[in-house]
């Protein structure tokens, strides 16, 4: 029996005691909340749309027209030979960077140097003739006929002997201007033709662009007129002054061909290479920009969100050129307003927002 009460005078306790403590963890929330102060209260609440806008400011835009267009070597030729000859000598390695009129290759002339020789021969020989009857024609000692015969055979034997050496200098394949050589496809002991692509030679010290544009913009590039390009072996931008333009349009595309030049100091650029062109056409300053996403489609045209006095004012406006993220306003904003950019569907006229985030437009 004592065993029975001390057992219900325990948990009698126990119960006591929990009692207790949730009587003392209720107080203490009651009183953090009559300590918690107003302003806090008031900040956990937020008040209107939460919505991402931005400050329009005047900028410059740039109407730009983007092509594409090929590099050329400012001078390129294939090496080729103009006799039917055997090569004997390659005076140049392949890549190599030769100045005019190095020799590159020799091809035999054993032939034409045996048949010189004999011509001069025959040259010193008529030589003497005429100065012989030359003297006694002088001394009315032969007849005018003998001189002239000896004479013009003297002139034919020296405009073969000239022709022969011609001929020998053919025979030596020289560079036609400075530049690098690319690949040889000929070597000592091949026979060579006038149809026979030796190798070739090539100057991009500074590189033609040649490009086309519609015949619409035909009249806004001049000579002169500097333009920018890349290409996709690096990420560097270069620079090329427009030299030329055709005569008049192609009338199967009613497109303009211009070439412009572009200086080649590092050899980075190469003959061949595509190049993708921004060309400016036209700018304008004080201009506003706005994102795409402020825009809102009506049957009027476009609206926006602008804030004032902290609630949205749809106000329309009337869009001009258009870029990749951006459109040009032409009227309803001006700089300095505030432009909402996100949250869009869920504000109406009127609406209270509250600005998350705020920044300057950027082109």
């Amino acid at each position: 029996m004592n065993t029975q009460i001390k057992s219900k005078t325990i948990i009698q306790g126990a119960l006591l005691i929990s009692l207790v403590a949730l009587t003392l963890v209720w107080a203490g929330c009651n009183t953090e909340a009559k300590n918690t102060p107003p302003a806090q209260k008031a900040a956990a609440a937020p008040v209107g749309v939460p919505v991402d806008a931005i400050v329009l400011k005047a900028e410059t835009i740039k109407d730009e027209m983007e092509a594409t267009g090929t590099l050329v070597a400012n001078q390129f030729v294939d090496i080729v030979s103009e006799l039917n000859r055997k090569v004997v000598r390659v005076n140049v390695k392949e890549g190599s960077t030769v100045s005019t009129g190095a020799l590159l290759f020799q091809l035999d002339d054993a032939d034409l140097q045996a048949q010189l020789e004999q011509l001069v021969q025959q040259q010193k020989l008529a030589r003497l003739n005429e100065q012989r009857l030359k003297d006694l024609i002088q001394h009315r000692a032969v007849i005018q006929q003998d001189y002239d015969q000896t004479f013009t055979n003297l002139k034919v034997i020296d405009a073969q002997v000239q022709q022969l050496k011609v001929m020998i200098e053919k025979t030596r394949i020289r560079a036609p201007f400075s530049g690098r050589i690319g690949i040889i496809h000929v070597y000592p002991g091949s026979f060579v033709t006038p149809q026979t692509v030796m190798t070739n030679l090539e100057d991009y010290t500074r590189l033609k662009l040649d490009f086309t544009v519609p015949e619409k913009y035909a009249a806004i590039l001049r000579e002169g007129s500097r333009i920018g390009f890349s290409v996709e072996s690096n990420t560097k931008t270069y620079t090329a002054v427009v030299q030329a333009h055709e005569s008049k349009l192609d009338q199967n595309t009613r497109t303009l061909l211009i070439r412009a030049v572009s200086d080649n100091p590092k050899d980075e650029l190469l003959p061949g290479q595509s190049a993708r062109l921004k060309i400016a056409l036209n700018s304008a300053n004080n201009q506003l920009m706005v994102p795409s996403q402020a825009l809102m489609p009506s049957s009027q045209g476009y609206t926006v969100y602008a804030v004032k006095n902290g609630k949205a004012t749809m106000v329309p406006i009337q869009t001009g050129q258009r870029t990749d993220r951006n459109v040009q306003v032409l009227s309803g904003l001006a700089a300095g307003d505030t432009l909402v950019t996100s949250n869009l569907m869920r504000l109406s006229p009127g609406s209270a927002v509250q600005l998350a985030t705020i920044n300057s437009t950027q082109n």
